[in-house]
């Protein structure tokens, strides 16, 4: 996974290598915690930096607390009850930045 850390983008992105081989970048929308344990929301793009379906995904995510420059580590989350935990929690995540519009406006 590498960083983009151009001043000029407004988002995060990721490059994501997947199992077979192929490299996605993605924009990196928030980092949950769940149940102690940290997760990242990832929004595929293509090759013209767009998401066409709105599909997001979601990784396990670990930070080496002692070595904060080291790239994090993503892993799949395989457990159906703990990948419905981590979905209901970014519909929340949402539920909060449409009332935070909404408050603003």
């Amino acid at each position: 996974m590498a960083k983009n850390n151009d001043v000029n983008d407004e988002e995060m992105t990721v490059e994501l290598e997947l199992e077979d081989g192929t490299v996605v970048n993605c924009a990196v929308i928030t980092i949950l915690t769940v149940e102690k344990n940290d997760y990242i929301v990832l929004l595929p793009l293509n090759e013209n930096g767009d998401n066409e379906d709105g599909e997001v995904w979601f990784y396990r995510y670990h930070e080496n607390p002692d070595d904060p420059n080291e790239e994090p580590e993503l892993d799949f989350i395989e457990d159906d009850d703990e990948y419905e935990k981590v979905a209901d929690a970014f519909d929340e995540y949402l539920d909060n930045c449409e009332f935070d519009e909404l408050v603003e406006e």
